[in-house]
């Protein structure tokens, strides 16, 4: 009885060791998505609103060597004026940024005008 207790208590110490692992790992990319995000924006002259990104999506994803790696999609909104909200996505395998989209968005042009952006 003494080593079934053992046993379980191992599985279960290795089952919280994943899942802080795993959320650990959750956290770093979303920081990487969020700095992208906000790099992004500040180079359009966009706002990035609420300084913040949503996990949108997660899955498996053969990454460049073959090896299944975790595909997140986050989503984030940014505005040119303040008044309007535009979604964009920040898509990541692993931690690495694999695209980011920007929707075609109104922006104001040098002399006040509002015109179309093409997509991004």
């Amino acid at each position: 009885m003494a080593s079934m207790l053992s046993l379980t208590h191992i599985i279960l110490t290795g089952l919280v060791l994943l899942t802080v692992l795993y959320w650990w790992r959750a956290l770093a990319a979303r920081e990487v998505a969020l700095d992208a995000a906000r790099r992004r924006c500040e180079r359009l002259d966009l706002q990035l609103l609420d300084d913040t990104v949503a996990l949108r999506g997660i899955w498996l994803k053969p990454n460049q060597r073959g090896q299944q790696s975790l595909r997140r999609t986050y989503q984030f909104e940014f505005s040119v004026t303040g008044g309007e909200r535009y979604q964009g996505r920040v898509v990541m395998l692993s931690n690495r940024i694999e695209q980011i989209d920007l929707p075609p968005h109104v922006y104001q042009a040098s002399e006040g005008q509002r015109v179309h952006s093409p997509p991004t």
